[in-house]
């Protein structure tokens, strides 16, 4: 697994970049895609209590020992794709011993929510019913009646 951290850019940024670069990040571990993780918490960098998002973007790619040798040539897709959205960039690796690894996954669920398996509320909104009318009508009648 490898979770690439990235702190200083616009969540929503961050998410259309995974969806840009996941599959290159893949290829470059030889792994399967689900293997591979973006993470971006609602944060922003500061430095002497002046906001740097989308200034300067620090990244931490925790990843496998193993693809240790890969460095530079995964430092050269983020630097590729992140330099068309940030100014500076700085890259943090982290690797880890994969015996220092554990994951559950549920059976029961999908392991990832995608197009696919998303429900879509909007497709349920029938656009022609006025408020009120249908399954959200509002009640009317006497909610006390039978009550001593």
């Amino acid at each position: 697994m490898v979770t690439i951290n990235i702190y200083g850019l616009d969540q929503f940024v961050v998410g259309e970049l995974s969806k840009r670069i996941s599959k290159d990040v893949a290829k470059i571990y030889e792994m399967d895609i689900d293997d591979i993780h973006f993470i971006s918490s609602s944060n922003m960098v500061f430095h002497e209590g002046n906001e740097q998002t989308s200034w300067r973007v620090f990244v931490e790619v925790n990843a496998p020992k193993k693809v240790e040798v890969l460095q530079d040539q995964m430092s050269r897709l983020l630097s590729h794709y992140i330099s068309e959205v940030a100014i500076h960039l700085e890259i943090l690796y982290k690797y880890y011993s994969s015996d220092h690894y554990y994951q559950k996954i549920n059976n029961d669920y999908p392991p990832f929510l995608e197009d696919k398996n998303l429900v879509n509320f909007e497709d349920e909104y029938n656009e022609d019913m006025e408020e009120g009318e249908g399954e959200d009508e509002i009640y009317t009648g006497d909610i006390f009646a039978g009550i001593k």
